[in-house]
């Protein structure tokens, strides 16, 4: 049997600040890590046995790996991806086309739709939108037509306030379209007023910026 003095010099030290279960905090992360993992693979398997459970555990892990961080952590699929090549080779002035959460905008400046404080396309205003038709009748989703004012007040018999000059210039759009034989099943319009300005409206640049009507493209959801 070791004396004192020997089993002294023969123990480990421990550094300042270490704990005998240091270690174990770590080892318990990675394991929890694993663990999460090998559920998540295995949800993904089918039930059943043998080779043919082996290999889809094998492409389910394959899958999995391959699968951005971001659709990992939030289970969302991006349902717009690829829409906006779709229609970025639009070459119609005065339209722009941007990519956002809901879908894909095709912007129309208001100046080329409408006469100040008027709801009733102007002759270029209706040339725009015909010229839209073969693009949207290509797309089957939903297609929200939005009508977006400055923050300049308006008070006429017709217009008692900038929600119905809005609600009204999208209207006449999806009239127009109508009456060009466009299916507006799947369409709908909106007036939004001043509530979604894009610029300030303390500039004139701004406010016309504003002015503006919108065609929101949502792609169907997926069966």
């Amino acid at each position: 049997m070791l004396d004192r003095d020997t089993r002294h010099a023969l123990e480990i030290p421990v550094s300042p600040g270490e704990g005998e279960e240091g270690w174990l905090t770590s080892y318990l992360d990675v394991l929890t890590l694993l663990i999460t993992l090998f559920v998540l693979l295995l949800s993904l398997t089918p039930p059943g046995g043998g080779e043919a459970a082996d290999t889809a555990f094998m492409r389910s892990a394959s899958a999995v790996s391959s699968l951005p961080l971001a659709s990992l952590a939030t289970g969302i699929k991006p349902r717009h991806q690829g829409l906006q090549p779709q229609f970025s080779g639009l070459n119609i002035p005065g339209v722009s086309v941007s990519q956002g959460r809901e879908g894909v905008t095709l912007r129309i400046d208001n100046s080329l739709l409408f006469s100040s404080g008027q709801a009733v396309l102007t002759p270029q205003g209706r040339g725009v939108v015909e010229s839209l038709i073969d693009v949207l009748a290509s797309f089957d989703g939903q297609i929200s037509v939005e009508g977006h004012t400055d923050s300049v007040p308006i008070s006429t018999a017709r217009f008692p306030s900038n929600w119905e000059l809005s609600s009204a210039r999208a209207i006449a759009v999806v009239r127009h379209l109508e009456r060009q034989g466009f299916n507006i099943s799947h369409m709908r319009a909106v007036g939004y007023a001043d509530t979604q300005p894009m610029e300030t409206n303390a500039t004139s640049d701004g406010r016309a910026a504003n002015r503006r009507v919108e065609l929101l493209l949502r792609q169907p959801l997926e069966g």
